[in-house]
């Protein structure tokens, strides 16, 4: 069985920074990074917000330089998947049959979007698909985009959209929002958002240079609205399925943490897949920072 000091399960920028900086830290960081190496990320395309950048940086590059990064500083990275694992006994099985023996684990596994299923959703995801608004929304200027959902992130969602599209569709499958009373009022009350209540999408229509348009259908009347954007807000899924329930979560299944602490002796946890108020690009690589920092300072002990 290998011998790993520092092991971390993920491939965003909450895993690579953590490994930049526990290689920093000489923690001889082993990387598993799953099968979607880069994470989220790589579904979208010029980041805008990430410091550094005057004029944006392309999100798949950024992720492959934070990747090279930390192989250059000494991480070994696996591109392979952790099976399961056992925080009692710091042993993890890896999908080749690869069973790791760890002293420290940085949880980075994020929590990926749900869509809808649609063969055509993910015909032209990252074509005019997207599951973030703040990442993806400033490509839509003075266009239409559609958001489906009707929680307090589908207003969220529509509502930053809505100061930068001419046009903003709300897709709510039920006759009301879910939101909050405030979150209700605001999307209600901004001129160039419309709600179509009893409302779900059949497919997503477009070309050979993205999407164009959405088919819907509405008590048994099908019709089309044409769309430049088409954002999803119907909640993520945390990706903690491998640790078997040996870690509190939320109601929504995020882990519970204590900042980067986790309530398991030597395991921490980054970026979206713990309870934070904040997920983006920028926040998940500080948080790998800091795991790797806690790291560093629980082996000194």
């Amino acid at each position: 069985m290998k011998q790993v000091k520092c092991l971390i399960v993920g491939g965003g920028p909450a895993a690579y920074t953590a490994a930049i900086y526990a290689c920093r830290a000489a923690l001889s960081p082993v990387v598993v990074e799953g099968p979607e190496p880069g994470g989220q990320l790589m579904t979208t395309t010029l980041i805008e917000n990430y410091p550094g950048f005057a004029k944006g940086v392309d999100a798949q590059s950024l992720m492959m330089e934070m990747r090279a990064q930390a192989q250059n500083l000494g991480t070994e990275i696996l591109s392979d998947k952790v099976l399961s694992c056992d925080l009692k006994a710091r042993t993890a099985e890896l999908g080749s049959g690869e069973q790791l023996c760890w002293e420290t684990m940085i949880i980075a596994t994020g929590a990926s979007a749900r869509y809808l299923g649609l063969e055509s959703e993910q015909k032209f995801k990252g074509q005019g698909v997207s599951a973030c608004a703040t990442c993806d929304g400033f490509f839509y200027r003075g266009k239409t985009v559609a958001v489906v959902g009707g929680g307090d992130s589908a207003c969220e969602e529509a509502m930053y959209l809505s100061s930068i599209a001419k046009k903003v569709y709300m897709i709510v499958r039920k006759n009301y929002l879910r939101a909050s009373q405030a979150s209700k009022e605001r999307v209600e009350r901004t001129e160039n958002i419309e709600i179509l209540y009893e409302t779900v999408t059949k497919e997503l229509l477009g070309n050979v240079l993205g999407l164009t348009g959405v088919r819907l259908e509405r008590n048994g009347e099908i019709f089309e609205k044409e769309i430049d954007g088409f954002f999803l807000a119907i909640g993520r899924h945390p990706n903690t399925e491998w640790l078997g329930g040996q870690l509190e979560v939320d109601a929504q299944g995020y882990i519970v943490a204590d900042g980067v602490k986790t309530a398991a002796d030597g395991v921490f946890v980054a970026g979206d897949v713990r309870n934070t108020d904040f997920r983006q690009a920028i926040t998940a690589a500080a948080d790998g920072c800091r795991a790797a920092l806690e790291a560093e300072k629980y082996l000194k002990k």
